[in-house]
């Protein structure tokens, strides 16, 4: 198929003027192909993961290990999705190590630069994330989950993860509270995610 850039570049859901490799704090959700339940059930409102969802489990808690500038908090692996919220911390990173009181007044994507994307040579691909950004740490453990998967289901191919991911950036303390109950309430209300196989 010929390269159609009115058909092949979706329009991004990323805030315009936002960089995304500042510090802070950031919401995401990565949702399982065609949102299949890979990962495991919900019983009684406790996530039972199985094989395939302890490998996600494992890949996103060593992203600090090949992001050393991550610090990972509140996160659960559903059936087919993840929600998880990792901090950025940069020398000027407006947080400190253990986010036990944030200060997250300064994050303020009006005041960021442009985001800015890496080039590339070839008009068939389009330019990738930033070396530290929030799209390379949210590409690098989708890549490193659905290897492995993969590797366990012995099809090299076969698709892991939904393209793109949802990202929220986390403005404040109230913000950040908001989020980490929403995770923790996911099990208990599963029935009623819109992710839910009888939902979709």
């Amino acid at each position: 198929m010929m390269y159609n850039p009115d058909v092949h570049n979706r329009r991004s859901i990323r805030l315009r003027d936002f960089n995304y490799d500042d510090g802070g704090a950031y919401f995401v959700t990565a949702c399982a192909w065609r949102r299949e339940c890979l990962f495991g059930d919900v019983v009684d409102g406790l996530v039972r993961l199985n094989e395939l969802g302890m490998v996600v489990r494992d890949c996103w808690t060593a992203i600090p290990q090949h992001f050393p500038h991550v610090e990972l908090d509140e996160f659960i692996i559903m059936p087919n999705h993840i929600h998880g919220v990792f901090w950025i911390v940069n020398d000027n990173s407006p947080v400190g190590a253990t986010h036990a009181s944030p200060d997250l007044g300064s994050i303020n994507p009006a005041e960021t630069g442009a985001l800015t994307r890496a080039t590339h040579a070839s008009p068939l691909r389009r330019p990738g994330p930033k070396r530290r950004s929030v799209g390379a740490i949210v590409g690098s453990f989708k890549s490193a989950a659905t290897k492995r998967i993969n590797a366990m289901r012995d099809d090299v191919g076969c698709p892991v993860w939904q393209r793109n991911y949802y990202e929220h950036v986390i403005r404040d303390e109230r913000d950040l509270h908001a989020v980490r109950q929403y995770i923790a309430d996911n099990p208990a209300k599963w029935e009623l995610d819109t992710n839910h196989p009888a939902r979709i």
